[in-house]
This record gives C-alpha cells, structure tokens and sequence, in this order.
C-alpha cells in the first residue's frame, strides 16, 4: 500500500538525479503530506517521449480507467498489485508502454494499534536519496494519471503493513522506463535493506495536514 507522500527534495535535483528534461508546471515547494488526487512529479523515459528524452513532468495520483466517465466514475486506484497488474483491464495495457517513476523523499504508512487505531509511520531511504517507486500511467481526457505499484511487503516493513511500493534501484531504471528493452516483470519485489521508518504523530491521519513537524520521530 501506499497513500500518502512527502516530498522535499529540491524538483531540480530530483531532474538531475533522473536526467530528465524538467516541465514548467512542476510545484517547486516542499510538501509533507501529498496526498491521492494532487499532481506529482513524474519521470517517463526516453523511447516514450520526443527524441528519446526523459521528462519530469506533472501528473494526477489517481489512475483513471479508460471506460470511466468522469474522474468520480468508481473507485479512486492509486495503487496497482503487481501479482495482478499484468491481467487487470485496468492496468494491461499500461504496464506494457506506460511504465514511468514516481520519485518520493518519503512515503506514510500505519500500523495497527489499540482499540483499531491507526499508528502512522514515516517510510525512507537508508541513504537519504529519494525514493523511485514503480509506477503506470494513462491519460484520461486531457488528464495524465498514474498509480504505484505495490508489492507483498519484505523484511523492513512487514511489521508496519503487508504491502509496500516497488523501489527500483538505479540500474533498474532504464529496464522499467522502457528504454532496456523487454523483461520488467522481475522488477517488481520487494526491497531489502533499502528502508527505514519511525513513528510519527497522528495529526498526519488528515489529508488537510501541513509542515514539516509531520515527519518528527515520536517513540514507537
């Protein structure tokens, strides 16, 4: 699963890291809490794009299935199972020529407390680098959407949730953009040793919540 975002590293660093031509409608703030329906930044690869170029460019966190008549048709789909993915009328087609990346400082998951609260944690690279979820994407309209790919949970966040967004390493990027041929399906498993986490303050359970203070560790 994956719901919620943060994203602080600066967009021009996220365009070099990625070496993507970087889009003019890009937010350049730092936000702590993106949220499904926002526009995020996306990298789509070369053989997709003139002249064979990457481009960071924004799109919609809500994959929109083409037979949907409006964007509230049915359920919002931020997220695609990688297990099912390949076979789902929403999602075949797209995972074959629409794979692209979603770039993440970090990402919100909760865990089960007491009394069926919900215990929010804060998700990031051991490294500090930004995070590369696997992602599809589709346009609807004249709306560009995409939703991440999801995986069974490993070792590092399987005590939080049982599913976690696929990472891709470096090297893997050009193999999932497309650029590398055919042969993806292997890319999506879970990390290992990639991750860590803390727990973080509640007042992240709403949507409407802001500032940087949302990532501050609390004891677990």
């Amino acid at each position: 699963m994956c719901g919620r975002l943060t994203l602080t590293h600066p967009t021009e660093a996220m365009a070099r890291l990625f070496g993507a031509a970087m889009a003019n409608d890009l937010s350049q703030g730092p936000n702590y809490n993106l949220c499904p329906t926002q526009m995020v930044a996306v990298v789509t690869g070369g053989p997709m794009t003139e002249n064979k170029v990457r481009h960071l460019r924004a799109m919609r966190w809500g994959f929109i299935p083409a037979w949907y008549k409006s964007p509230t048709d049915g359920p919002l789909i931020i997220n695609a199972r990688a297990d099912t993915v390949a076979v789902k009328p929403a999602f075949r087609e797209a995972i074959r020529a629409r794979r692209c990346i979603l770039p993440a400082s970090g990402f919100y998951e909760w865990s089960a407390g007491p009394n069926k609260t919900r215990l929010p944690w804060h998700i990031t690279r051991k490294d500090g680098t930004p995070f590369a979820f696997a992602a599809l994407w589709q346009t609807w309209g004249d709306i560009d959407t995409l939703a991440v790919v999801t995986t069974a949970a490993g070792a590092d966040m399987a005590h939080i949730h049982d599913r976690e967004p696929v990472i891709l390493d470096p090297a893997d990027w050009p193999l999932w953009l497309g650029e590398a041929g055919h042969g993806a399906a292997p890319l999506m498993r879970a990390s290992s040793g990639v991750i860590q986490s803390h727990r973080v303050g509640v007042e992240v359970n709403s949507n409407r919540a802001s500032g940087a203070h949302l990532i501050d560790p609390i004891p677990a």
